[in-house]
């Protein structure tokens, strides 16, 4: 597999996406260590793993999105609620303006018929569909995504206090920042190559859920020692903003 291409950004589609705004009601990144060697078999042409004390990162968000709605509408109290998940792994690539990071998206899941009908068609982003339960209270949160192909189930007791442990980062706050420079998530078009979302917030703020159980037919179907659980960030409550990233791209 080549690493020295790199994506190349294509003119936008005609009809500009419309940014998007909603309450991240809840967020749950589970992050896992995975083989560099395998993290690499698994990004496209162009893109290479981010390397943290020798692994590459890797993992699943699941995110309850309250009040999604275009952005002209403002802070307006209306608009769509969704499940949503994604698998998601670190990566790097090269531009003629130097190195970018971010993270590649090879499955997207909603809950949402409205997310799957304009998910890569008006907005980026090409979702399956899924059944969702979740149970949030304050003392746990617990989060199950089955699909035809896809099992995913998380479990956590939110410890705010309780001490950050993670193979990967030597602070929750360490990590906070690895997540939230890579603001950018590429995934498959539906007609080939890849389309980008960005997310951006001015209230990013995580805290350690603790104490984790976590089932993943994704991670757990790679050979056995690939990926390992390190650990899993909470979000709760932050107003976010996705917008189109460069339009669309694919490897050159």
């Amino acid at each position: 597999m080549s690493t020295t291409a790199h994506p190349r950004i294509e003119q936008p589609r005609p009809m500009p996406t419309p940014p998007m705004v909603a309450t991240i009601e809840r967020r749950l990144l589970v992050n896992y260590r995975l083989d560099p060697d395998v993290a690499r078999s698994m990004l496209p042409d162009g893109m290479r793993p981010q390397i943290v004390d020798d692994s590459a990162v890797a993992g699943v968000c699941l995110i309850r999105l309250r009040h999604l709605r275009p952005a002209i509408l403002g802070r307006a109290e209306v608009g769509h609620t969704s499940e949503n998940a994604a698998h998601r792994i670190a990566a790097e690539w090269d531009t003629p303006d130097g190195p970018r990071t971010g993270v590649y998206i090879p499955r997207r899941h909603s809950s949402s018929r409205l997310v799957r009908l304009v998910g890569g068609r008006i907005f980026p982003g090409t979702h399956a569909a899924a059944r969702v339960h979740s149970a949030t209270s304050d003392h746990r949160i617990e989060v199950k995504f089955d699909a035809v192909d896809l099992h995913v189930r998380v479990r956590v007791d939110p410890e705010p206090y309780a001490d950050f442990d993670s193979g990967l980062f030597d602070s929750l706050t360490t990590a906070s920042e690895f997540f939230r420079k890579d603001a950018e998530g590429w995934s498959p078009r539906r007609s080939g190559g890849l389309e980008g979302l960005r997310l951006d917030t001015d209230s990013w703020s995580v805290t350690h859920a603790g104490s984790p159980e976590v089932e993943s037919s994704f991670f757990d179907a790679l050979p056995a020692g690939a990926a390992v659980l390190d650990h899993v960030l909470l979000m709760r409550g932050v107003p976010a903003r996705w917008t189109a990233a460069g339009g669309t791209a694919r490897a050159a």
